[in-house]
């Protein structure tokens, strides 16, 4: 949904009109309010804002699952080094670099 210039009102204006903003969010329209002539807050309904939400949710659920994808494909391709001999060499890098 594009966001109009009567999208757009004033944080006075929001606070003098807040159960008509209310009433047109209700009815599909999302409202940008601004304050000393900048972006402040978005009115948007509650279900979208959850909806909104869930899809955040199930990207970073995706994130996980190709970042998991990317380890097991460096497993299959052998690019993997034992966790005791990684630590050994933090360790070791660290020390070296504090002299």
């Amino acid at each position: 949904m594009a966001i109009s210039a009567r999208d757009v009102v004033s944080l006075s204006q929001a606070r003098a009109n807040l159960s008509e903003l209310a009433e047109q969010v209700k009815a599909g329209a999302e409202k940008i309010v601004t304050k000393n002539g900048e972006s402040y807050v978005a009115i948007i309904d509650a279900q979208r804002l959850d909806y909104y939400h869930q899809l955040e949710r199930e990207r970073i659920h995706l994130l996980l699952i190709e970042g998991a994808n990317r380890g097991l494909d460096d497993v299959a391709a052998g690019n993997v080094e034992d966790a005791l001999t990684a630590l050994e060499a933090i360790k070791h890098r660290r020390a070296e670099s504090k002299r």
